[in-house]
């Protein structure tokens, strides 16, 4: 067994793994991360990066085949257009490449040193790897847990064969005839919308009243108009219970159902990996199935961090990466803490949605004074150049101080404002902050300042 020491060890080389090990290696202290996959986690190799990259390849494919209908109302014209789905996802893997080599070499950049293999905690400073040479073993000062999470198995719908996790969804080199994705949260819908653009018969099975059921109806409502224009059904209050001969067995509040389904996508939520890399065996104290941490990043147990998915919702990389920067600045000696006012969450649906803040029913339980403004995307030049005009934009504030307390839209192509509304909760922007602010002409944007005017009662296009 060969033995390495340093001062911290990061294990996971994830959105805060990564990020956690590049701080501390740029503030001059011996890091190791130890990964047994290639850099960049979930995220980089089979989440984020690569879904973003199907969904607009989906989207291309969809646009043209809409053309070869006769139906653009912008007069383009083509004809049977086909999509091959290995030679998109060679595309998408090359991406993946770039970006996972690029975080590679920031790693050498900062001096950190990189372990390949899977790690073991035997305690708060001793961890145990199996790599290719065999077993190493590494001593610390400091530990970094950012081991991140795993989609969660059905266990009617165990993953194997034609019943996916999104990690297998992601990797198809051919377009299923028909699809049935278990869970209308926004991996689901991301995935299930792509597979729909690209020809397949979507089938969308959500167990609660409503498709992504973290966030309000009136959110929700223009993307399940979406789908029911792309074709996609959707069926709420069902479960799923068997799988067998390419027939899903689904059991819904209005009775029985059968869904042919040549493949099978089971999105319901993802788990922490705890138990699987040891940490459970550290007695560590837990909020529910997560590591419970303070808002330096410490656990319970000295000199053990704690980032990312491990430490519960929300489960999003830039919230992982927030993380890392704390806890790095803390073993560096570093004030530091989290004082986020605002995390944004994007799903990259059709439309897109964008929340940051309070949403209205939140806002108003806290604060009898809360009021909402909005803006529809109908209203917008920029939008209906882009044929483009179904969602909205919608600033919760205070009536009286006009602060801003969240802001959401819905529409094509409003992921790109999760900055801009994230920016005006942090700084403590009012109405009148944003109404004053110029935006530029045509552009989704002007939406914001449109909303923030409305909510002064000075609506200027509405």
């Amino acid at each position: 067994m060969t033995d390495l020491s340093c001062k911290v060890l990061v294990l996971g080389a994830g959105p805060g793994g990564y990020v956690c090990a590049i701080r501390a290696g740029q503030a001059g202290l011996d890091t190791i991360i130890v990964e047994k996959a290639a850099p960049g986690g979930t995220c980089l190799n089979v989440g984020c990066i690569p879904s973003k990259a199907l969904i607009h390849a989906a989207e291309q494919f969809h646009t043209v085949a809409h053309a070869a209908t006769g139906h653009s109302a912008l007069g383009i014209l083509t004809s049977s257009p086909k999509i091959d789905l290995a030679k998109t996802m060679s595309w998408k893997d090359g991406i993946v490449r770039q970006l996972t080599g690029g975080v590679s070499g920031l790693l050498r950049k900062a001096g950190v040193r990189k372990v390949d293999g899977e790690a073991r905690i035997l305690d708060g400073k001793t961890v145990e790897v199996q790599t290719a040479d065999g077993l190493l073993r590494i001593s610390c000062e400091h530990l970094v847990i950012a081991s991140g999470s795993v989609p969660i198995e059905v266990p009617s719908l165990p993953f194997g064969g034609d019943i996916l996790s999104s990690t297998e969804a992601l990797s198809l080199e051919t377009v299923p005839e028909t699809l049935a994705v278990v869970g209308g949260g926004y991996i689901g819908l991301e995935i299930g919308t792509a597979y729909a653009k690209l020809g397949a018969q979507v089938t969308i099975l959500e167990a609660r009243p409503q498709i992504l059921p973290q966030y309000d109806s009136e959110l929700s409502r223009p993307v399940q108009a979406r789908l029911k224009a792309l074709g996609v059904e959707v069926h709420l209050n069902a479960q799923a219970s068997l799988y067998a001969n390419g027939v899903l067995q689904v059991k819904t509040s209005d009775g029985d159902l059968v869904v042919p389904a040549q493949k099978v996508l089971v999105t319901v939520g993802r788990r922490p990996v705890i138990a699987d890399c040891g940490a459970d065996s550290l007695g560590l104290d837990m909020q529910g199935r997560y590591i419970k941490i303070n808002g330096k990043c410490q656990t319970s147990m000295r000199e053990v961090y704690a980032i990312g998915d491990v430490t519960g919702e929300p489960m999003l990389a830039h919230r992982a990466m927030a993380q890392g920067e704390i806890a790095a600045a803390m073993i560096a000696g570093e004030a530091a803490s989290w004082e986020k006012r605002a995390i944004p969450a994007v799903c990259f649906t059709d439309p897109e949605i964008v929340v940051v803040g309070h949403l209205p029913d939140e806002a108003r339980a806290a604060n009898a004074d809360a009021a909402v403004a909005t803006y529809p995307l109908r209203a917008n030049g920029r939008a209906m150049t882009l044929e483009r005009t179904d969602g909205f934009v919608r600033i919760v504030h205070e009536k009286k101080s006009g602060l801003v307390l969240g802001i959401q839209a819905v529409g094509a192509g409003v992921s790109e404002f999760a900055g801009e509304f994230a920016l005006a909760l942090e700084m403590c922007a009012t109405l009148t902050d944003i109404a004053a602010t110029i935006h530029a002409h045509p552009t989704l944007g002007e939406t914001v300042q449109e909303a923030a005017w409305a909510g002064l009662g000075k609506a200027l296009h509405a």
